[in-house]
């Protein structure tokens, strides 16, 4: 198993006191190895409980640091997550849906990817996705759940805060409310740096992700059909906020 080099560096946390210096969206020359796109490669990241790419890591803590500013306290609940970790994640929900919930196979397939990513094709292996929250606001149970950034809800200030401040730092949120959108439900708290991200899904749009998720082995995947992968691979990997298209 591969592990993901972690670096610290005080003068790049230092540094972060405006906005960062934005590369043009989509305009990184950088070559993305197979391994990087699919989570098995060592990639350097930034910042302890941070855990981004240097570009997306900096952005991050200027954000923060403004909306520290306005009131609210910026809180990672997730950043990167490796090939192996997905894995792990997948395959406690399939064993819980099918075996504690008596769900059949392809029904908990189905359960999962609501909002759980198949290993290899999630974003989050990537160093430029984050999931968040406002750290300064008490809340029991889940936190990420659409209704707590909604009307009424723990977050919705917070929420209305990125809405007007997250992409002047290049962050953009990915699974939109549109109500036309398929794939992954709803997740106002899933933001992904798009000055890195774009390059990289045009580059995770040459693998054979079929290809790719027939070499694997872990649960559940002996379930997946050609026709249910290229559904997905439209519906939840493409059918996204179009503006990290």
């Amino acid at each position: 198993m591969k592990r993901r080099n972690f670096i610290k560096k005080a003068s790049i946390t230092g540094m972060a006191c405006a906005f960062p210096p934005l590369l043009p969206i989509g305009n990184i020359a950088e070559e993305y190895t197979f391994d990087e796109l699919i989570g098995k490669a060592d990639i350097d990241l930034y910042g302890e409980g941070i855990n981004l790419r240097q570009a997306a890591y900096e952005a991050f803590v200027a954000m923060k640091k403004a909306a520290n500013q306005n009131g609210f306290k910026i809180q990672m609940v997730s950043s990167f997550r490796d090939f192996y970790r997905q894995e792990g994640i997948w395959e406690r929900k399939f064993m819980r849906f099918t075996e504690d919930d008596g769900m059949e196979p392809f029904d908990a397939i189905e359960k999962i990817i609501e909002y759980s990513t198949i290993p290899g094709t999630s974003r989050h292996h990537w160093g430029t996705d984050i999931d968040i929250i406002d750290g300064n606001v008490k809340t029991s149970g889940d936190v990420l759940v659409p209704e707590k950034f909604e009307a009424g809800g723990p977050f919705e200030a917070f929420k209305k805060w990125l809405d007007e401040n997250s992409e002047k730092f290049g962050f953009y949120l990915v699974y939109t409310d549109e109500p036309k959108r398929r794939g992954f439900k709803y997740e106002p708290w899933h933001y992904s740096y798009a000055p890195i991200s774009i390059p990289m899904l045009t580059a995770y749009r040459k693998i054979n992700v079929i290809k790719m998720l027939q070499n694997e082995d872990f649960l559940g995947c002996e379930h997946f059909t050609s026709s249910f992968l290229r559904t997905y691979i439209q519906d939840n990997i493409l059918d996204i906020n179009q503006k990290l298209l």
